[in-house]
């Protein structure tokens, strides 16, 4: 009996007799991916060519669906392809490099680099843009030192948590676009899964950069570098006869203001060594990062921050100090003289003390519901901060509190001093209907009613990492994503930590 091929069999056939272009059963090449890497037009110092090291069991636990749309992929398609997540496969167009940076890590300098980090390259957006795609924990690099270039799920899923919450707070911010298992166990203090996390940010340009590239001594490729970061952070900066300057001015400006808002939303870096300032603008690195409960200036959470360095109230003089390091990095270009230079950047850095008070004098107001300015302002706020210390009170609650058209319950309140303060802050704001309404209006667009408690992130990674069940991450980033509207009162999204609870602990995760 004669046997008929079957259309899709003989389509098979006539591509390997080679009468048929071969069909393309890629799925990558559907998602949308649209990379360039304009960073390697920079010296070759800068970055080495490496490949990420392939996961054995590669499964993709997230994809941030929202902010892949945002990029031009196909969220559907992405998620058939978990093996370029987790490092095993590079996508159309990518051209992998580390880059190379230095830092001052707690104050001492030292030269470093991605030692568990690989830029694929440059997303090109549909509206124009372009976001810098990097897969974190895909393995050893030549900057790697002693560590394993490996990254554990838990600290990847909280980068993934807080990025959508600073996102959602408007805060300028890199975001997690997957996190994706490898199947392979690292060892961190005890064995625990292994994970890549793809981090797109407007670029991985840092503080540090300058600082590797100014350690070499290399001039030419400083005013490269230079010229490459105005263009591509602050175009409307670039015609100008002192690019440094202006880069210096920008960044400056952007830090002031970014800083400011960490404030406001009460969040601890943790880590804010140079290396971990992005000069973009945006918050990077959410290592040993946490919110505050209580309002405590002094607030420290980081397990290797022994000293308070970079504590709550500390960010902006540590802004500042970082800020100085870059400018002394740009030194060799301000001026026509090294007293110039000098006197440029000492300028520009100082000017940083009064940025940040605008923005940050600013956004306390509108956290108050005060619209307009006016003598005794600056008293009620900085009273109110007064109050919430003295009473261990907490932060969010106490500012989405002033919501109620009666006095509020939280128990910083219910005391003499609440009352009082809260009396002079109605008398302030009008007594009538229509301007509490506008003062409302402006404390809800400012205030968060929920953050990333550190309670709740640490159970929702706990049911995660441990169970393997997302449902809770999910539920709680849902909420996050819209983070000044209200939950209903009872929800567990708005309580404070335990009383009882222990004193919190943030780790690096390397």
């Amino acid at each position: 009996m004669r046997r008929y091929l079957k259309p899709v069999a003989s389509e098979l056939l006539f591509e390997v007799m080679g009468f048929m272009e071969p069909r393309n059963t890629d799925r990558s090449l559907e998602a949308g991916w649209n990379l360039d890497n304009s960073y390697v037009g920079l010296p070759e110092k800068l970055f080495e060519r490496v490949r990420p090291d392939a996961a054995s069991a590669p499964k993709l636990v997230v994809l941030n669906e929202p902010l892949a749309r945002t990029l031009g992929f196909s969220p559907d398609v992405l998620r058939e392809t978990a093996e370029i997540f987790a490092g095993s496969k590079l996508p159309p167009g990518a051209e992998p490099i580390a880059q190379a940076y230095a830092g001052h890590q707690f104050g001492y300098f030292t030269m470093l680099g991605d030692g568990r980090a690989i830029l694929l390259g440059e997303q090109r957006t549909p509206d124009g843009n372009r976001f810098d795609i990097q897969l974190k924990g895909s393995g050893r690099t030549s900057y790697s030192r002693r560590g394993d270039g490996r990254a554990a799920l838990g600290p990847m899923l909280r980068e993934y948590i807080i990025g959508e919450a600073m996102h959602g707070f408007g805060i300028p911010t890199t975001r997690a676009l997957a996190v994706a298992e490898t199947g392979e166990p690292v060892y961190r203090q005890c064995l625990e899964k292994g994970a890549v996390l793809t981090r797109v940010a407007s670029s991985h340009i840092r503080v540090g950069t300058f600082e590797f590239v100014a350690a070499l001594g290399d001039r030419a490729a400083l005013e490269q570098l230079t010229k490459y970061t105005l263009m591509r952070h602050y175009p409307d900066l670039a015609p100008t006869d002192n690019p440094a300057l202006a880069l210096l001015t920008g960044v400056i400006e952007r830090q002031a203001s970014l800083i400011a808002h960490w404030l406001r939303v009460g969040f601890v870096h943790g880590v804010m060594n140079t290396d971990n300032m992005a000069l973009s603008g945006e918050t990077i690195d959410y290592g040993p990062c946490a919110f505050i409960d209580l309002y405590a200036p002094h607030a420290v959470f980081s397990s290797i921050d022994v000293h308070g360095r970079y504590a709550y109230g500390n960010q902006p003089p540590i802004a500042q100090w970082n800020l100085a390091r870059f400018a002394e990095t740009l030194l060799p270009l301000l001026g026509g003289s090294e007293e110039e230079s000098i006197e440029i950047a000492s300028d520009a850095v100082q000017a940083f003390g009064d940025r940040f008070k605008f923005h940050w004098s600013r956004l306390l107001k509108t956290k108050l519901g005060l619209a307009q300015y006016e003598a005794g302002d600056d008293e009620l706020c900085e009273s109110f901060l007064t109050l919430l210390e003295a009473n261990k009170a907490d932060f969010t609650n106490s500012f989405r509190a002033l919501l109620s058209p009666e006095l509020p319950r939280e128990p910083v309140f219910q005391t003499e001093e609440g009352r009082s303060w809260h009396e002079r802050w109605r008398k302030r704001i009008g007594g009538s209907t229509e301007k509490f309404a506008e003062a409302t209006d402006l404390l809800r667009r400012h205030n968060p009613a929920v953050i990333p408690r550190n309670h709740i992130v640490e159970a929702v990674l706990l049911a995660a990492v441990q169970s393997g069940d997302y449902e809770p991450l999910e539920r709680f980033i849902s909420v996050l994503r819209a983070p000044y509207e209200s939950p209903p009162e009872d929800s567990p999204y708005l309580q404070p930590s335990p009383k009882d609870a222990a004193p919190y602990r943030t780790f690096c995760g390397t």
